[in-house]
């Protein structure tokens, strides 16, 4: 079994996201603590955050206060829900905490059943529940847990193997080829794109970019791809190398089905909703780029702008790594196309497009309870916020692939601080 935590300050995020899959009958509530009782056993999103307001109140310093972590037992595993509350009471427990207001959230929309617990990681007096050695403690719990309910066990050696896969490529570290081919290989088993620009969105997350060609090869006109690999600015890194050498399923044809596929997978997809509700949330309570992207970062989504010379943005693409899935923003809807965005950041237009009515409720539900409206918005991490927080925020590290639960600032800095200055040449007369 496999834990991972998320941490973020946007609780109302974790906990919609989990409440909308109950309520499309893809997961319960299992288990809660120190929760407002339900009179029907039945809870929105306003319900369950109002018993999660004493804590968030009482707390001053903590950014990230809200818990989100996934217990993923081993897909062979069959583990009953009375396991699962088992499983979950223990490990917050061990953990430090079982004394704490907290959901039990089941899902059941994958082959495989897992589940999800909300929380806080403040106590009663706003004082952050220590997190010292956290990792070593969580694997170790989850090895006494497998062997207790006797699961079987998810060692160090394939988790390593998952970390490698998703890496995204460093131009300095050499073997470029190899690091492209690791993330070329597994993106189409993992996630759903219907284009060539939502393909490319998604490859500029791990510092990829693909480009056509053309030309005449025995009087008949030919195409094919170059996959070319980025710095962190997003600007060429090195030479381009031909999808060929990256086996049959990098080229046009393999593409171009998976395009046809996912346009069938996504017709009608229930995650259209919530995506579509998270944008126009963040579109709504936000005032600039970066603390859109921040607040619907927290949510598990990931937003790719691309701007001409001039500045002008002529493509958003949005990337949940909840359901493994790449949107234009014109797809969505057409209020959420690029030239909305360019009115909204650019000339400052704020768009009027409308809060879809599940989150419109849930929003006003919400606004009913007895807290300061100020603290309310700390509370649902709607502040604006100039922070530079451009990549994945690991709210929802539980359910995205290895490499987008680490921390890509902490990352860059750490590389940063590796890279050798490189020596002066004196002048030659």
């Amino acid at each position: 079994m496999i834990a991972k935590i998320g941490r973020s300050s946007n609780l109302y995020g974790a906990l919609a996201y989990n409440q909308l899959k109950v309520e499309k009958e893809k997961g319960q509530i299992l288990l809660t603590n120190k929760m407002i009782e339900s009179i029907n056993g039945h809870y929105s999103v306003a319900q369950l955050a109002q018993s999660f307001a004493p804590y968030l109140i009482a707390n001053r310093n903590t950014e990230k206060h809200t818990l989100h972590i996934s217990l993923n037992p081993d897909p062979k595993d069959r583990v009953s829900d009375e396991q699962y509350k088992e499983m979950a009471k223990q490990y917050l427990q061990d953990m430090g905490y079982g004394n704490q207001p907290f959901v039990i959230f089941k899902h059941t929309d994958l082959d495989r059943s897992h589940i999800h617990i909300v929380s806080v990681c403040v106590d009663e007096n706003g004082r952050k529940i220590s997190d010292k050695f956290e990792k070593r403690q969580s694997m170790k719990i989850c090895r006494e847990l497998e062997t207790k309910h006797g699961l079987i066990s998810a060692t160090d050696k394939e988790r390593n193997q998952n970390d490698k896969i998703f890496n995204p490529v460093d131009f300095r570290a050499g073997n470029i080829k190899s690091q492209m081919a690791s993330v070329l290989r597994h993106l189409p088993n993992y996630y759903q794109y219907q284009s060539m620009g939502e393909y490319n969105a998604l490859l500029s997350l791990f510092n990829i970019t693909t480009e056509k060609i053309e030309g005449e090869l025995q009087g008949k006109m030919q195409q094919g791809l170059l996959y070319i690999p980025l710095n962190e600015k997003g600007e060429r890194a090195g030479h381009p190398i031909k999808a060929s050498l990256f086996g049959k399923n990098a080229g046009i044809p393999a593409l171009q089905l998976h395009f046809a596929k996912s346009k069938e997978l996504l017709k009608d997809h229930p995650t259209k909703l919530t995506l579509k509700s998270a944008i126009t949330i963040a579109m709504h309570s936000t005032s600039n780029e970066l603390s859109f992207k921040k607040q619907i970062a927290e949510q598990g989504i990931n937003t790719v702008v691309r701007r001409n010379d001039a500045g002008r943005i002529y493509g958003m693409t949005f990337i949940d790594h909840n359901s493994r899935t790449v949107w234009n923003g014109s797809r969505l809807a057409k209020e959420l196309s690029a030239n909305t965005f360019n009115e909204y950041w650019n000339n400052n237009i704020r768009p009027d497009s409308k809060v879809p009515e599940l989150s419109q409720s849930q929003l006003s539900n919400t606004k009913d309870a007895d807290l300061p409206s100020e603290e309310l918005h700390q509370f649902f991490g709607f502040l604006n916020s100039d922070t530079n927080q451009d990549s994945l925020i690991g709210a929802l590290g539980s359910l995205l692939p290895e490499a987008f639960g680490e921390d890509y600032e902490e990352q860059a800095f750490d590389n940063s601080m590796k890279r050798k200055k490189k020596k002066k040449r004196k002048p030659r007369y």
